[in-house]
This record gives C-alpha cells, sequence and structure tokens, in this order.
C-alpha cells in the first residue's frame, strides 16, 4: 500500500488527509520513486478546493495534488537506462485521481524523472520541475533571440523567478517587477531591471523600453492590463489560459507544462544548470506530510518566498 494525501470531499485545506491505496505497477518505461518531498504549488490548492472537479469526476476519490517530486528510484521498467535504482531523482507528475505527487511513493514516465542537482537536498529539488519547466517552455515558445528584451511579472515568485534566472542565462535583457521588499530577491536573480510591480505596470515598462518589450511572460496574471506594454507582433507567455483578444499582432502563448512533462532533455538542462549556480532553489517552509493542509494555509495566506514542501 501506498500513502497519499488527498482529498475525497472538495474544500479548504482542513479537507486534506491520509489515505492508503493499493501500489500501482511498474510497466516499461516507467520508473517507481520512493518520494522524500513534494512540493505545494497554487495548482494543488485549486485541485483541492474543485477547481479541477468537472475533470477528476470520473474518477473515484482520493484526488491527490501534487506535480513535483523528488526521492529515490526503488524500481525501474524495461527499456529504462538513465537512471538506476538508488538514484537520487526528481520528477512532474500529471496529477490524474490517486495519481499526484503527494504519495509515498509513485509510478512514472521515465522521462518524466531526472537526476536530482548534485549537492541538493530532496526538499530542494522537488521545488524545481514543475515550474522549471513551466518556465523553459515558456521561454521556447517566444523563442526570443538573444539581446531581446524579455518583462517577467511576478518574479519573486516561483515561476517568476525560473523566468527571471532562465531569461538571463538565454542572454536576454530580462525586465522584471517586484514589491520595494522584493527588490533585492529580484536583482539577485539577475533581473537587468526592476520596476513595481502594480495595475501601471505597462507604463513602467513603456517608460524604459518606449517601443515595448519583445516579449512577456505574465507570472502575475494579469492578462489584458500587460499587453499595451508588449511591441507589436511580439509575444506574451500566459500561464493560466488567457486567450485575448490580442492587440497588434501580439501572439498570445499558452503555457501548459503538461505538454513538457517527459521532456527529460528539459529536466535535465535544469539540474545542469542548478549544478552551476545559474538557476537557484528556494524553500520557504517544510511540512510533515500529515500537515499538509498547514501547506496550503500558507500558500494561501500569500507572502511566501519559495515553495513550501511536504516531507514522507
Amino acid at each position: 500500500m501506498v500513502m497519499v494525501i488527498g482529498v475525497d470531499e472538495f474544500g479548504g485545506p482542513e479537507k486534506l488527509k491520509v489515505f492508503d491505496i493499493p501500489a500501482q505497477p511498474v510497466g516499461s518505461g516507467q520508473v517507481r520513486v520512493d518520494v522524500a518531498a513534494a512540493a505545494v504549488s497554487p495548482t494543488d490548492t485549486i485541485h483541492r478546493s474543485g477547481g479541477r472537479a468537472e475533470l477528476l469526476q470520473q474518477d473515484p476519490p482520493p484526488y491527490v495534488p501534487g506535480m513535483d517530486i523528488a526521492g529515490v528510484i526503488s524500481e525501474i521498467g524495461d527499456g529504462v537506462d538513465h537512471v538506476a535504482v538508488g538514484d537520487e531523482v526528481m520528477g512532474i507528475v500529471a496529477p490524474t485521481a490517486s495519481h499526484g505527487g503527494y504519495s509515498s511513493s509513485i509510478v512514472l514516465p521515465a522521462r518524466s524523472v531526472a537526476r536530482a542537482p548534485q549537492g541538493s537536498s530532496a526538499v530542494e529539488a522537488c521545488t524545481l520541475p514543475m515550474n522549471g519547466l513551466t518556465a523553459q517552455y515558456a521561454l521556447d515558445l517566444l523563442d526570443l533571440p538573444k539581446g531581446a528584451i524579455l518583462a517577467v511579472t511576478g518574479a519573486a515568485g516561483a515561476f517568476g523567478g525560473y523566468m527571471v534566472q532562465l531569461g538571463a542565462n538565454r542572454g536576454l535583457r530580462v525586465i522584471a517587477d517586484s514589491s520595494a521588499a522584493d527588490e533585492d530577491l529580484v536583482r539577485s536573480l539577475g533581473a537587468h531591471e526592476v520596476i513595481r510591480r502594480g495595475d501601471d505596470i505597462a507604463d513602467r515598462i513603456r517608460a524604459l523600453v518606449p517601443d515595448g518589450v519583445d516579449g512577456l511572460a505574465d507570472g502575475s496574471i494579469q492578462n489584458e492590463l500587460l499587453l499595451p506594454a508588449v511591441r507589436d507582433n511580439g509575444g506574451f507567455a500566459a500561464v493560466r489560459g488567457f486567450q485575448g483578444p490580442s492587440e497588434r499582432g501580439i501572439t498570445l502563448h499558452q503555457v501548459w507544462v503538461r505538454e513538457y512533462r517527459t521532456e527529460l532533455e528539459k529536466l535535465d538542462e535544469l539540474r545542469a544548470l542548478t549544478e552551476s549556480g545559474s538557476v537557484t532553489l528556494r524553500v520557504a517552509a517544510t511540512f510533515p506530510a500529515d500537515q499538509a493542509s498547514e501547506a496550503h494555509r500558507m500558500l494561501e495566506a500569500g507572502g511566501t518566498r519559495g515553495r513550501c514542501v511536504i516531507t514522507f
């Protein structure tokens, strides 16, 4: 049996509880990870509160959130050669029904799992896959040449922070938003210019770049308020399904990380960038699995910098 943290009734953080479910067998091209740590993201709180209820109703509860894990490989299926039993790994999970990252053990496609960055703990490593891959996907969709100008909102958050670091690593000029309290943090991530966040952010960006930025990654989910900051025929990376209407030939890119959930090479690139110091892993707090509800409360209260992490 496998211990998981999930819900059989949607609602607030108090609905999270412990369940025991049968272990899934390992098939060809799959691996089993004994999970040591699972990151908590806003997507998980949506999952718990019922935001995906219609998609989940075809399956019986419990419904288990969690898109990021780290742990140790305990079993591998046929055709897997990039990891071995005993390896410390990190992985991305596409949650469905009782298959989610808040699990003491989980079976994943082998291409969803890469070695954890050397020198990082499982708690640190589990904060990287989902948000790191989301940032990589956004950058790949924007496809900006070296020297182009990228604006990032929500830059102090997990997705935004990775966008700043990965964008700078690709040779982009990065303009990022921040509160006064987070300005030093955002600068330390590699932002070339930092502007105050707020509803007038498009005006602030245009004051720096009169013609508009080449691409914008909307980590703050301000949607149409940010379109004026983008130049004619530029790109806009939306992480929560914003579909416009667009304007002035701006391309709206829908950034759904599930498209990259088996992009092993991208995940392994994140490992290498972390080991080189180009990407940093940030942990806000840790909670034992049976206190997952407290992790959700902390995240929903706002103001966390780095990820809350559940440990098993």
